[in-house]
């Protein structure tokens, strides 16, 4: 992977679905239907998307990394959650497009409610996953229309200069990083795949195949992913469906003679070719057109989670120690980062961006650096208060003073990905600042902290990180954690810790984020971000069961001047003093001068006695 620092300037805006839905409009007419779905993903379902698939931008003008869009003749709605309300109303026009609520209406419920009897609503099978286009379709047959599927995308007909497909060489990942063979990967995954009853498994993640080849790509943003597909069989052989200009003679080698390299076009020849054949495919991940084509070629469908999906999550001991390397090298470079904020930062004249550049700049330094993880969150005061704000040119703030900045940023190294999220005041920060950042502190130390056993799932421990917050009448609208990837997705699952259900149990080596806040609507918002993994069951002195907990990974300084420590327990100050005893032991001999003497003042005890 290739990185160059972020573009701040706004991609789409209200001239986009000016420009070009007119030219929907007509390629639907052309088609003969009445409307177009559009969702969010692309043909592999990333969360990040190459230029070439930007198709809901393209048509509609809105680039946040969730929502979708519904084109009829008569009428077009753009459909988002709560996290992008303000973003979408500053990129559509409003005179074309109405916005509706992606979470309760969703493409089902807008359909359901403005389509007309008689109707045909074209969409396109390889961006809808099987169990979003049933719901799709109850809403349509509920309002007496019709669900056609396209040959091809009518957006891509009616894009003049769409980018092309990227085609970024794949790499070994090396197994000093990796910590297992690709052939033994193969092998066990086939076995699991076989041991519940199927003879093969279609795999359609790009970061499931990246971790089964140990490979790494270039093709999406943020995240070192080759775009492909994979049909793993039950003996551990592999087919690989993929534009084979990618591949070095080097990468060949690699994969060995066990893994069939085909051009990408023959997946559905590769499909089709399972017939009679009992398959598992994920619902969740793979798209409606991979189903439509086992169904028709007469396999039997095993709709079970991608296999690799566990494996995957929980990380081996030489990828946890890669990620404890990727993140002291890493702290080193938000170390320094955070000096400047306290420092120079401090004039009120540096803004959002600037500052996101900084910290970049920062980490291009830092040894195996590939690219950042995702676009970094760069909120000032009322800034902050939106989650997941994206600051461009339209929107850009100055760090004043008497206010909060929150930024949330992370890293793509050889050995690990990194995430973090730092709060810091800009001048003196007043009374309720420092109690609320106090009361999410609390709820992150209790996260921490925690002990449970296992089995124990994300949805049970959630409520650790907000109690402190609930008890002042307080709660945060996002997720506590999430899933993260070996020089893989920022945001990886199967587990999370959030308020949702969820049935995975977190087990060794999982890496998991955590991540309580609060946000103050119109000034400002506070987040406290570490990685932790799972670690090791044992058996706690005096107890009976054995219990696992989280070890952190991110080692950056707390900002004690958000801290107050009359608020704070006696064990949550002496966590926090043996996390900063931590954070100086690691990060001090790779820093010097001013930085040093910033970092041994940023990391002093609560208690008194020298860490």
């Amino acid at each position: 992977m290739t990185h160059q620092i972020q573009n701040f300037d706004v991609k789409g805006g209200p001239q986009a679905g000016r420009d070009h839905l007119p030219l929907l409009r007509e390629a639907i007419r052309a088609a003969g239907l009445h409307g177009f779905l559009i969702p969010h993903e692309d043909e592999y379902n990333n969360e990040y998307l190459p230029a070439n698939a930007e198709r809901l931008a393209w048509a509609t003008g809105f680039t946040g990394s969730a929502g979708a869009a519904v084109v009829s003749l008569a009428r077009a709605a753009v459909l988002v959650d709560g996290r992008y309300t303000v973003q979408v109303r500053a990129q559509i026009d409003e005179d074309l497009f109405e916005i509706a609520d992606l979470v309760e209406t969703g493409m089902a419920g807008w359909v359901r409610e403005n389509a007309k009897p008689g109707e045909r609503f074209g969409y396109d099978p390889r961006l809808h996953t099987p169990d979003s286009l049933a719901r799709i379709r109850e809403g349509a047959e509920a309002a007496g229309a019709e669900l056609v599927a396209v040959e091809r995308n009518l957006i891509d007909e009616a894009w003049q200069g769409r980018p092309p497909a990227p085609c970024a060489m794949v790499a070994p990942h090396p197994l000093a990083f990796a910590g297992e063979e690709h052939s033994a990967k193969r092998a066990r995954i086939g076995e699991a795949v076989q041991r519940e009853g199927a003879q093969a498994a279609v795999i359609t993640d790009p970061a499931s195949i990246a971790w089964l080849l140990n490979v790494r790509g270039g093709d999406v943003a943020c995240s070192p992913l080759p775009l492909a597909r994979v049909i793993l069989k039950a003996d551990g052989t592999a087919e690989l469906f993929i534009n084979e200009n990618k591949l070095a003679a080097e990468t060949r080698g690699h994969l060995g003679n066990q893994v069939a390299i085909r051009p990408e076009p023959e997946f559905a020849d590769g499909l089709a070719a399972l017939s009679g054949q009992k398959v598992r495919v994920d619902p969740a991940s793979a798209s409606a057109w991979v189903f439509d084509r086992l169904d028709e070629a007469g396999a039997a469908i095993q709709r079970k989670p991608d296999p690799v999906l566990i494996p995957k999550a929980c990380k081996n001991a030489t990828e946890i120690e890669g990620s404890r390397k990727a993140h002291i090298r890493d702290g080193a470079a938000i170390t320094r980062f955070l000096h400047w904020l306290d420092t120079e930062a401090q004039s009120g004249e540096v803004d959002e961006i600037a500052a996101a550049i900084k910290l970049e700049q920062f980490r291009h330094g830092v040894d195996g650096f590939k690219d950042i993880s995702f676009e970094t969150i760069s909120g000032a005061g009322p800034n902050g208060a939106m989650p997941h704000y994206r600051v461009n040119a339209e929107t850009v703030r100055k760090l004043e003073t008497g206010s909060l900045f929150l930024i949330d940023s992370g890293a793509q190294y050889t050995d690990g990905t990194t995430d973090i999220t730092r709060t810091v005041p800009i001048g003196r920060p007043t009374a309720p600042m420092i109690e609320h950042f106090t009361r999410v502190l609390k709820g992150h130390i209790a996260l921490a902290r925690a002990r449970f056993p296992r089995g124990t799932t994300g949805h049970q421990l959630d409520v650790l990180a907000r109690l402190p917050l609930w008890e002042a009448g307080l709660d945060y609208d996002h997720g506590t954690g999430h899933g993260v990837g070996s020089y893989l997705g920022v945001h990886e699952g199967p587990q999370r810790i959030a308020k949702a259900p969820n049935s995975i149990a977190l087990q060794p080596g999982m890496i998991v984020s955590n991540e309580p806040g609060y946000y103050r609507i119109g000034a400002y918002g506070i987040r406290i971000e570490n990685l932790q993994y799972v670690t090791e069951p044992e058996v706690i002195e005096g107890g009976d069961r054995e219990m696992m907990g989280f070890e952190a990974l991110t080692l950056a300084p707390i900002h004690r001047g958000l801290i107050a420590d009359t608020l704070m327990s006696p064990a949550e100050l002496a966590w926090l003093d043996a996390y900063h005893a931590q954070v100086r032991k690691a990060l001090l001999p790779m820093v010097e001068g001013e930085v040093a003497s910033w970092l041994m003042k940023a990391t002093e005890p609560f208690f008194g006695a020298t860490p």
